[in-house]
């Protein structure tokens, strides 16, 4: 039997784009008998709400109807769609069509519907009941989709179909000696290790080869890096199919023998950071590509943050299609204005030059006469001066957004994971944009990925280190404020972060945290306090994308107003 992989990558809602990814696919599979493409290709994944609009769910059907017509005989292709239900009227399925010879010859509903972190499928869709076998060139072939492939064993949260029966296993006990599961599982950081555990899993004890074919490409908040692969009924992977990037491969197997020759792992074997860096680079690229955008504007402060930020960007869209801006006050060191400089220069990206001074003056000039009718002093007028102080981060944001409107150019705002959980950023200033890219990034993490491109340069595509070194070592300041610091107002980022992960990722308590950490009862509950206050400010954040188990974001739904 000769099986096809093929990893594509659909716009949300654009269905005709994406069926013209389907044709390609089929043209490029002659010679083989089967091919597999990811969950939910026609309307792309997630397609949330779209799923509501009248005629949708009825276009994809039309469209996969006309794609059966043109499908030859000899192969057999496993198209996924949203379908009405059959039994339930007015009610829609998360479907998979076996099409071949003009004609569709079955169909499977998804049986398992995640609704946990960033899934919502019982919003949109009712369960299958039934497993579904087909013939494919003499050979048992059984369907499956996604979740009922890892039944929540990849996200911890396995129990809640503890009472449901096993799709793999019910499919294997029809006869079924290949199962073939598309699929569009998000990115998360080490999840690939427990897909590729659960793949053996079925293999071995079900004695089938098992195939699975995920998406890839960024939608939104989401990454879906690819990585398919095919695990033969010893445990062997037998193909496995690069990560973020179209791919495809075929490979010829024998169902009734139960070994292959063993193949190199591209996600189990890639550094991190490396899988960190691809991640990010496709979101920014997908993001904004799909949205019609082909350049980006960054502010670029001479800090960490906005440098990885641009770094990625650079390699996301080319540096022809980034444009930075230093925007120095009287506040900015020497070396926030030279960092930028020197970053630029690294990267090849076009360098402006908006000094925020007058901006900022001039808005002090017209706010200061009602504050004293308030009786409230002037802007600078006291010690700290919060309101001062986020002002010029405004009159940043302002110039940055202006600049964003008249070249038609995305902006990139730069704030990491750390800063957002504490609200160590300014509403309406350094908030402002369209992407955070490093949003799920704790500021920790920014320094090692940071470190580490400037080891690889060559290989993650840089002539040279991208990031200036004195940008790596000095430490991090807003720069609102003369002489100021983060770790004025912030515990150090190693100490800080464990709490973050700690309560925002594994939902541990301060108690917990204080115990299992060594640190301090009162300073870890003053953070998490922090973290709870501030849910206002993410909740107006750009878009983040994820990449850890518990981003800002969709997957996280916490009331702003709580106690």
């Amino acid at each position: 039997m000769r099986l096809r992989l093929a990893q594509l990558n659909p716009t949300v809602g654009d269905i005709q784009a994406n069926a013209r990814l389907v044709e390609r696919a089929i043209d490029d599979a002659a010679g083989a008998d089967l091919l597999i493409l990811p969950e939910l290709i026609l309307c792309g994944y997630p397609p949330r709400d779209l799923l509501l609009r009248e005629g949708f769910v009825r276009r994809c059907e039309a469209e996969a109807n006309r794609l059966a017509e043109r499908t030859p005989a000899g192969l057999t292709v496993l198209l996924s769609l949203p379908m009405r239900c059959r039994r339930r009227p007015g009610l829609l399925t998360n479907s998979l069509l076996a099409i071949r010879g003009g004609e569709i010859v079955a169909r499977y509903d998804k049986r398992l519907l995640p609704t946990y972190d960033v899934f919502d499928e019982d919003r949109y869709f009712v369960p299958g009941h039934e497993p579904v076998v087909i013939d494919v060139a003499g050979v048992p072939v059984g369907l499956s989709i996604c979740e009922d492939l890892w039944r929540g064993e990849d996200a911890g949260t396995h129990n809640r179909y503890h009472n449901l029966p096993d799709p793999i296993a019910e499919l294997a006990e029809a006869g079924a000696r290949v199962i073939a599961s598309p699929s569009a599982s998000p990115f998360v950081l080490g999840k690939g290790t427990d897909h590729r555990a659960l793949l053996k899993k079925h293999a071995t004890h079900n004695d089938v080869w098992v195939a699975a074919v995920n998406q890839v490409g960024a939608n939104d908040d989401l990454i879906f890096d690819g990585h398919g692969a095919l695990v033969a009924p010893d445990g062997a992977l037998a193909l496995a199919l690069p990560g973020f990037q179209e791919a495809a491969e075929t490979i010829e197997i024998d169902p009734g023998s139960g070994a292959a020759p063993p193949r190199t792992d591209p996600l189990t074997e890639a550094d991190p950071n490396r899988l960190t860096l691809d991640a990010l680079t496709l979101a920014t690229r997908d993001y904004l590509h799909k949205s019609r955008f082909e350049r980006a504007v960054i502010g670029l402060s001479g800090g960490i943050d906005s440098a990885l930020t641009a770094t990625i960007a650079a390699r996301a869209l080319g540096p022809e299609s980034v444009v930075g801006a230093k925007m120095p006050s009287p506040i900015s060191s020497e070396h926030s204005v030279t960092d930028a400089e020197d970053l630029a220069d690294r990267l090849g990206i076009r360098l402006l030059s908006m000094p925020v001074d007058t901006a900022r003056d001039g808005l002090a000039a017209a706010i200061d006469p009602a504050l004293a009718e308030l009786g409230q002093p002037p802007l600078g007028g006291q010690t700290p001066d919060l309101a001062a102080e986020n002002l010029q981060s405004r009159a940043r944001g302002a110039l940055m957004m202006t600049l964003s409107n008249r070249t038609g150019s995305l902006m990139l705002t730069t704030g990491n994971k750390s800063e957002l959980a504490v609200g160590y950023c300014t509403l309406y200033g350094d908030m402002n944009g369209a992407l955070g890219v490093i949003g799920d990034l704790l500021k920790s993490r920014v320094f090692e990925l940071a470190r580490w491109i400037n080891a690889n340069h060559r290989a993650c595509g840089f002539d040279r280190a991208p990031i200036p070194e004195s940008t790596i070592t000095k430490p991090p300041s807003a720069e609102l404020a003369p002489g100021q610091l983060d770790q004025d107002t912030l515990p150090p980022y190693d100490i800080l972060d464990q709490i973050i992960e700690r309560f925002v990722e594994r939902e541990q308590s301060p108690a917990t945290i204080a115990s299992q950490t060594g640190i301090a009862r009162d300073l870890v509950e003053t953070i998490v306090r922090m973290i709870d206050l501030n849910e206002y400010k993410r909740f107006q954040y750009a878009v983040v994308p994820k990449i850890s188990p518990r981003a800002f974001g969709p997957g996280r739904r916490i009331p702003i107003v709580k106690r």
